[in-house]
């Protein structure tokens, strides 16, 4: 087994001497070795296997991971050296075998064997110069923005196939688009499946459905609709509007929606006679390779350049990102996912397209139905395991409707909490150091969530509902959740209610998404008016809502939040905003005399 430096300097009877201190450990593959903030109570010389280290982020879709250790080096020395708590997470990438080094041993083997603990110091403190070393030449690559070979060679090939589409019509485009949707929808089930299986959120059934409509019912919405060329003509004003693609687009994929998100991203670049580059989540990076190539062989097989949709096939670094995200072959970056990553995109310096985070506020007033607004918000929430942002996050009921309201849901399968249980959930759920939710618990049903902190119902559980009425940002229970749980609050009345949904929005999710359940036309508009999102709902299940399943929204699967959210438009984004759009305008006589 590999030694590093200088240890591999000690005599066979030093070595010896040496593994009497050390403790033979196995990881399977995914478990967590160590936790960010825990007692650096000894360190790991890894043998066999790779280590993933990672810092914890407020976001799911914002990627943490710092880098990855191999055989012959050491874990955990920094802790280990100054004894203070952990500065990040390591969890087993593979299968690893390692020996463990604690901090009471080493104090024994400085005092038994003062020459083999000398070593085993020096050892640890070259190790941690190595990484720092190595941090610093990161950062020195960032700043030198030296040119990377497979960054230009994929966006060359994107440019290339790019000019090879420009000559196609609307019609081989849509039939183009039309066998991609088939493909993805037969495989709808299979890469369900497979999404789950690595990325262990969400459910299969609700993937699959997810799947379908991103592929199928995005093409329906797209198909016959004018892609380049002459988009619409104003005959009164004598303007004509003639769409160009954008480009080549750069797409970062998420993975909380990893095949709904490219296949949706895929359809509405083609659409627009653009070639496409995909960035998917590292942890689904394998069912990513599947949809890929699934994408590939439908291009092949039609005639298209098989370089119009390309993705970066293995594990990518933060710096290659940067390159693609800044490469002046691209035209647009297209980002969904977390708000770092969204950021990392607006400031590239090529134009871009992002989407920030949810916490959609939904105003249940008086004169709504209860189990009409209980089945439409379990319906909702519980999609998929609550995963998507656009669902509701905050219900806020008039005090008149609250008990009504609560009963509706109970016969919807919804478990509302008392306030031990709602006490117990932030105890189990919450972690105490972050104060943000547990990471263990997001994308995953209701009852294990419930079984997870030991409440129960006679019926089964579909969703959580958590009485609060602290709307402070501090509250958990206020922000968003993409798990189905979500927070009740109770206001005297519509006024209030507003007031309390503006507010929820601004701590968190401004732009996003808000609901409300009334019969009200006066109402309805006044919270379309005062409230900061990007979509109103009005008594529809939200996520049902936000992709236009249960509204005349565009379907879409990237929802900007505007300027409210920090985005640069407040649209369901689709193919139109993948274009250059020319306006040809003619003279008019009331301009020329």
């Amino acid at each position: 087994m590999p030694l590093p430096e200088p240890l591999d300097t000690l005599s066979p009877d030093e070595l010896r001497t040496l593994e009497g201190y050390l403790e033979p450990v196995q990881f399977p593959a995914g478990a967590q070795i160590f936790e960010e903030g825990s007692a650096g109570d000894g360190c790991y010389i890894i043998d066999a296997g790779e280590v993933r280290l990672e810092v914890a982020r407020p976001e799911v879709d914002t990627d943490g991971v710092l880098g990855f250790l191999e055989p012959g080096t050491i874990l955990g020395e920094l802790s280990l050296l100054d004894r203070q708590p952990r500065s990040a997470s390591a969890f087993s990438s593979s299968d690893v075998t390692a020996r463990r080094l604690s901090a009471a041993a080493i104090d024994r083997l400085v005092a038994d064997h003062p020459r083999i603990g000398v070593q085993v110091i020096r050892a640890l403190g070259r190790d941690a110069a190595l990484k720092l070393r190595a941090t610093t030449h990161r950062l020195t690559e960032f700043a030198a923005a030296e040119p990377d070979p497979d960054v230009n060679e994929t966006v060359a090939r994107a440019q290339a196939a790019l000019a090879a589409f420009a000559d196609w019509p609307d019609e081989r485009i849509d039939a183009l688009l039309g066998q991609i949707a088939q493909a993805v929808a037969a495989a709808a089930e299979p890469l369900a499946r497979a999404t789950v299986a690595e990325t262990r959120l969400g459910n299969v059934p609700d993937k699959t459905t997810k799947n379908q409509m991103a592929s199928l019912g995005v093409y329906r919405s797209l198909a016959g609709r004018p892609g380049r060329g002459v988009l619409q003509t104003f005959s009164d004003r004598q303007v004509t509007e003639i769409g160009s693609p954008a480009g080549v687009v750069f797409a970062l994929i998420p993975m909380t929606n990893p095949v709904a998100t490219a296949v949706f991203k895929t359809l509405i670049a083609l659409k627009g006679g653009n070639a496409l580059i995909l960035s998917f989540h590292r942890a689904a990076l394998q069912v990513g390779n599947e949809v890929g190539a699934l994408i590939r062989t439908v291009l092949t097989a039609a005639g298209a350049p098989p370089d119009l949709v390309q993705w970066i096939p293995k594990r990518t670094s933060r710096k290659k990102t940067a390159m693609f995200l800044s490469h002046p072959g691209v035209s647009l970056v297209l980002a969904t996912g977390g708000s770092a990553m969204v950021k990392a995109a607006y400031s590239s310096g090529t134009p871009a397209i992002g989407v920030g985070p949810a916490n959609t506020p939904t105003l249940i007033c008086a004169d709504a139905d209860p189990d009409q607004v209980a089945q439409a918000v379990v319906l909702s929430k519980s999609f998929d395991n609550g995963l998507i942002c656009g669902a509701e996050h905050n219900l806020i009921v008039e005090r008149p409707l609250r008990e009504a309201l609560i009963a509706a849901f109970e016969r919807a399968g919804a478990a509302v909490l008392n306030e031990e249980e709602t006490r117990r959930l932030l105890k189990t759920a919450v972690d105490p150091e972050t104060k943000g939710w547990r990471g263990q618990i997001v994308g995953q049903s209701a009852e294990a969530i419930a079984g997870f902190m030991k409440i129960s119902r006679g019926y089964p559980i579909r969703l959580i509902v958590a009485p609060t009425e602290d709307a402070a940002p501090h509250n958990p229970l206020a922000g968003e959740k993409i798990f189905p749980v979500l927070s009740l609050f109770t206001v005297a009345d519509a006024e209030a209610g507003i007031t309390l949904a503006r507010r929820l929005l601004e701590a968190h999710g401004a732009g996003h998404t808000a609901g409300i359940h009334t019969r009200n036309p006066a109402l309805i508009e006044r919270f379309g008016r005062l409230v900061p999102a990007g979509r109103i709902l009005v008594n529809s299940p939200s996520v049902q809502g936000v992709v236009g399943l249960t509204s005349r929204l565009e379907p879409s699967f990237t929802l900007g939040c505007g300027t409210f959210g920090g985005n640069s438009t407040t649209d369901n984004v689709s193919f139109r905003h993948l274009l250059n759009i020319k306006r040809v305008a003619h003279v008019m006589p009331l301009l020329n005399g």
